[in-house]
């Protein structure tokens, strides 16, 4: 086990039940494991029943697989579209996806990880990111003594080699070494940034880094390490630069060219009649803000960050036309999520979300964010649940719905759970019993039912500093509990006076996953800190 997960004495000792109590009845535990390596789920055979007919039929009517794009915004808080309290209300409406919102299924307890890496890492794998050891982000010019994905296995690999065209279209940030692209960890094709904006903003933009852009040695120092361009890729070909960015204006248009590339990518699979898995993956709504041509004050906040998510939907507008004008639309999964919860340290460059905390921390405004599923003919419009559902599920359900699930390998521990019967069956539920919840290898909390059970807790030292003044801190003899229906800020822990009942539920689940660890060890690949 990593030596930094927390123990199973360690939480015992937290809460001080006894190890028996644990041990006593499991008429709380409805899930099943299927086998050793996969995260057990609760079983739903009616749902399960009804989404197989569904798939079948729509196998029979197009005589293929259908298409998968994923629409992944960077940083994008909880509470920034409309659909789930944000939108007009906040200062930057977001018609489009409270459109797929209404037409298709809102999740309200959709969880990331903290940050962005960890987060694109469990997507593309079904693994908490303590396993694969992608626990935070790279930095500028920094790269794992080891490389991930020469052992993970990839969403885009197994797809790919089930016959699916799939491609990359936009941030990456999961390695830049090469062997660590993504063209080289199973996409078939990749045209964006190899990390995030803001290691090119900081190149660029005297105004925000004058003591690094006004100081040419420090400057052309960073730029050895870190190249600020648009790179692509061909699976088994080297990686090229399709456009060196040296200058604001360029930053502005750069998700413009992404969606280009999405477009295109999209006409040519369906031309060509070959299934797709797509990830768009959005440079917005990270920090730094540059509006593209014609989106400077064009929301009502006036804003750079909200204009960037009136880009963002316009964005979303436009791949859902190219789906529909292509014929591809009713033969598409599409979801939407963020990576994380909003950026509150950088405010106003950063955005909203109505729980305690944000990016870059285990609390809800962290790591709650938002996920809509949208499948027409599919998905039965006008739903909502708040049913649980990971990141790492996605992994799983792209794979059932692609009809492949038995390639999903046996020799690493897979934390995503197929979750294609929740999404489909017009009255599904979530097969997810728990989420378990990391800050880079230290196991935080737990969220179970309507409770969330913090076994360590991020104290916040100043106002909006989540990221850049916070610790992590054990908490004492109870672990901190909430009831995230009568308090979803997290405020006052009702652990030992009202969750009595619920504490050994809660560690029942913890011991569960930690033996994992045992036959299924972490793999250390140079992220850890002094």
């Amino acid at each position: 086990m990593h030596q930094r997960v927390l123990s199973l004495a360690s939480v015992l000792a937290l809460s001080a039940i006894p190890l028996a109590a644990q041990e006593v009845g499991n008429a709380f535990s409805l899930t099943v494991q299927t086998e050793p390596y996969l995260e057990p789920h609760i079983p739903r055979p009616e749902q399960e029943a009804e989404a197989a007919e569904k798939l079948a039929a729509l196998a029979e009517k197009t005589g293929g697989k259908p298409n998968i794009l994923l629409l992944l915004v960077d940083d994008m808080g909880w509470g920034d579209p409309g659909s789930y309290g944000g939108g007009i209300a906040v200062g930057a409406p977001t018609p489009e996806m409270d459109l797929l919102a209404r037409e298709g299924l809102r999740l309200t307890s959709t969880y990331s990880q903290p940050t962005c890496t960890p987060s694109r890492a469990a997507l593309l794998t079904g693994r908490i990111p303590t396993r694969s050891g992608l626990t935070r982000p790279t930095l500028s010019g920094e790269n794992p003594t080891t490389n991930p994905w020469s052992i993970e296995a990839t969403l885009p690999g197994l797809l790919s080699d089930a016959g699916y065209r799939t491609a990359l279209s936009g941030k990456w940030h999961l390695g830049e070494a090469e062997g660590s692209r993504p063209h080289e960890a199973g996409f078939d094709e990749f045209y964006g940034i190899l990390s995030v904006i803001s290691d090119m903003s900081q190149q660029l933009d005297e105004r925000l880094y004058p003591d690094l852009v006004l100081r040419p040695e420090r400057l052309a120092a960073l730029q050895e390490l870190s190249e600020a361009a648009i790179t692509k890729g061909l699976k088994g070909q080297p990686l090229e630069v399709a456009e060196e960015v040296t200058s604001i204006d360029q930053l502005g248009q750069i998700d413009q060219k992404f969606a280009d590339f999405s477009e295109d990518f999209i006409r040519r699979a369906a031309a060509d009649d070959v299934p797709f898995f797509l990830e768009h993956s959005f440079a917005r709504v990270h920090n730094d803000s540059y509006p593209a041509e014609g989106y400077a004050g064009k929301s009502p906040a006036g804003f750079p960050y909200k204009d960037a998510i009136l880009e963002v939907d316009d964005i979303v507008a436009r791949l859902i036309g190219v789906l529909e004008e292509t014929g591809e639309l009713e033969n598409t999964f599409v979801f939407l999520t963020s990576d994380n919860g909003a950026n509150e340290d950088l405010a106003p460059d950063g955005g909203f979300q109505p729980w305690r905390g944000g990016k870059g921390t285990t609390w809800e405004g962290g790591v709650r964010v938002p996920g809509i599923a949208y499948w027409p003919g599919m998905i039965a419009p006008g739903r909502e649940s708040d049913g649980l559902f990971d990141l790492t599920d996605f992994f799983n359900t792209s794979l059932a719905l692609a009809g492949v699930s038995e390639t999903i390998p046996s020799e690493r521990f897979i934390d995503g759970i197929d979750q294609s019967s929740f999404l489909l069956a017009d009255n599904g539920e979530s097969r997810r019993d728990a989420v378990f919840m990391y800050s880079e290898n230290n196991l935080m909390a737990i969220r179970w039912m309507e409770y969330k059970i913090h076994f360590k807790v991020m104290l916040q030292h100043a106002a909006r500093r989540n990221l850049d003044e916070t610790t992590v801190s054990d908490v004492g003899m109870s672990p901190w509990v909430y009831n995230l229906y009568t308090d979803p800020k997290e405020q006052a822990s009702s652990g030992h006076s009202r969750f009595e009942w619920g504490l050994p539920q809660a560690l029942q689940r913890v011991q569960r996953h930690l033996a994992t660890f045992a036959d299924y060890p972490s793999t250390d690949i140079g992220l850890g800190k002094p």
